[in-house]
């Protein structure tokens, strides 16, 4: 598969509708396959910090990353979004990424560590 990188950009939005998804910094502590969902897929739980705590996610994420890999590991995810029912999962946030050039999802994590909670900004 071959990712069109010359897809057009999204409408502007107002520095405020950005201000309204909110972007934290979290570490995987717990990961493990989830056979059940459609694409290659593992569950989450991942460590916000103690505002906002331990949080549910299914990412589409096993074509590049083994549950052992991800342990320890910090990652980005949006943490307002009304939580969605993911076959028999529950995920209460979404975890970030970028396609690679052939399609698999490559997560956002920052350069050094952070605290658990951090925001994006």
């Amino acid at each position: 598969m071959h990712l069109d990188t010359t897809a057009t950009l999204a409408e502007t939005v107002g520095f405020d509708a950005f201000l309204k998804v909110d972007i934290r910094i979290g570490t995987v502590i717990e990961a493990e396959p989830y056979p059940e969902a459609r694409k290659p897929s593992l569950k989450l739980r991942i460590d916000f910090g103690p505002v906002i705590g331990v949080k549910r996610s299914s990412a589409q994420i096993a074509a590049l990353y083994t549950p052992e890999q991800l342990i320890g590991r910090q990652v980005a995810a949006v943490v307002n979004f009304p939580p969605r029912q993911i076959g028999k999962f529950t995920s209460e946030v979404l975890t970030l990424g970028f396609p690679s050039t052939e399609g698999e999802v490559v997560l956002v994590s920052p350069e050094r560590a952070v605290p658990n909670g951090a925001r994006l900004f």
